[in-house]
């Protein structure tokens, strides 16, 4: 790890960062954490001072709101209204306002950010007729931190109780992310403003969001969001009993809604989350963060080569030093490819069942062959020139319908696969999203 350090180190200087906190969280190895700098307290830095994390909160609060639609209690194109007594913009579904596509202004009104007074969230509601709707509705990305406030409130509300509560017992506490709390604890960094023409290093003021909470809040460690990232990538791994969200949700969250930019499609939203490519195939998935004095990025890697629960939280104590934000892509795929992942052995699997043995081999459709096999218990499909990191067609048999099989990952995920058989029991023909696939090429019209 002496390369990855040497490149916090880096940055730390490059950056002029009074504080900078950074851990490496992997299922397949030790925590790995660094600290370099002072905390500009009486206390020294080290891997229990807490940084405010900004608006990697959203994130926490995007996954609040997802546990809400698993249990029923909302549906993503649900108006908020449904859900929160508001004066304007109740139409505003919570799909568009977790992806950032609602077109709703970025702030409470009022100039939060010159006064540095947020609202209560009877303040917050009561002035919401004020704010502006500044895009139409699903026109493009906006970032609003009063979208994912107005999502917070509303899980509150959901669950009869405050953010923060619910916050604790529903996240928190399950993934035991202990150094995450509200309030600024006693080990927390004093945040800076680094003047940009001397070393000259000035606090910034703390100063609590109130009903904006859901949006920037949280204070946090180095290690605890590692975790978090982790979570993020792989929740398989960090939450085997799916005690805070199924991984399915978090492919949900994951799968990129929007891009953030209209010519550059490197970045997107999904549902409360930034999706960053990172090579082929390859993604860093989680947020950055920004609150006066302090900077964050948290990142989980997801890809073909990407060691399990992989995720890497860069913490610093300057508003205005970037390379906190970028550190967490470099350092990710300096660990991936620095020291990958330990390759699995191949062992043999059990039999094909017979009932599918026919299905295994080429099959033509569109003119086009595709290549039907059986891998990891399950029926596979993929194009005999795709890449092999390219993950194929998943299906599984419908419970009452042994010929009939779902999609459930890959190309064409959804639709059915029916499969015809002749007298002897032998697959014959199938059809895939409707389109016939044979043995052998064949037009349209069934001419081999």
């Amino acid at each position: 790890m002496t390369s990855l350090l040497r490149q916090v180190q880096q940055a730390q200087a490059d950056g002029r960062i009074p504080a900078l906190q950074v851990a490496l969280h992997r299922a397949d190895r030790p925590l790995w954490t660094a600290a370099v700098g002072a905390s500009g307290t009486e206390r020294p830095l080290d891997d229990d001072t807490r940084f405010r994390i900004g608006s990697v909160t959203k994130t926490l609060t995007a996954v609040l709101v997802m546990q809400c639609r698993d249990e029923g209690l909302l549906d993503l194109d649900d108006p908020l209204g449904r859900h929160l007594d508001v004066p304007a913009h109740g139409d505003l579904t919570v799909r568009r306002l977790l992806s950032h596509t609602s077109g709703l202004q970025r702030e409470p009104w009022g100039d939060v950010w010159d006064t540095l007074v947020t609202p209560e969230t009877e303040g917050l509601l009561a002035e919401l007729a004020r704010a502006e709707r500044v895009l139409p509705t699903g026109r493009r990305y906006h970032y609003s931190n009063l979208g994912l406030a107005l999502l917070g409130q509303a899980v509150a509300r959901l669950r009869g109780g405050t953010w923060a509560e619910v916050l604790h017992d529903r996240v928190l506490r399950p993934l035991r992310l202990r150094a995450t709390t509200v309030a600024p604890p006693e080990q927390a960094a004093v945040g800076f403003l680094v003047d940009l023409y001397s070393d000259t290093a000035r606090p910034e003021p703390r100063f609590d969001m109130k009903a904006v909470g859901p949006a920037a809040q949280l204070w946090s460690s180095a290690s605890d969001m590692a975790r978090w990232a982790a979570f993020l990538a792989d929740p398989a791994a960090v939450d085997p009993a799916g005690r805070v969200l199924a991984p399915a949700t978090l492919d949900e969250m994951r799968w990129p809604l929007t891009p953030t930019d209209e010519t550059v499609w490197s970045r997107a939203f999904g549902l409360g989350l930034i999706v960053t490519q990172a090579g082929p195939r390859t993604v860093h998935v989680g947020h950055d963060g920004a609150m006066p004095g302090f900077l964050a990025g948290v990142y989980g890697r997801r890809g073909p080569e990407a060691p399990g629960a992989m995720g890497v939280a860069v913490l610093g104590s300057s508003g205005t030093a970037d390379v906190t934000c970028e550190l967490p892509h470099a350092l990710l795929t300096a660990a991936a490819e620095s020291d990958p992942a330990d390759i699995a052995p191949w062992r043999p699997g059990a039999p094909v069942p017979q009932a599918y043995r026919s299905v295994l081999g080429p099959w033509f459709a569109e003119g086009f062959q595709h290549v039907f096999s059986w891998h990891d218990g399950t029926l596979q499909a993929r194009f005999p020139e795709s890449p092999a990191n390219r993950p194929p067609a998943v299906f599984t048999p419908l419970p009452d319908r042994p010929d009939v099989l779902r999609t459930v990952s890959g190309r064409e995920a959804g639709e059915l696969l029916r499969l015809t058989r002749d007298d002897a029991g032998t697959v014959v023909r199938m059809h895939w999203a409707t389109y016939r696939y044979t043995r052998v090429q064949e037009t349209f019209d069934g001419v081999s």
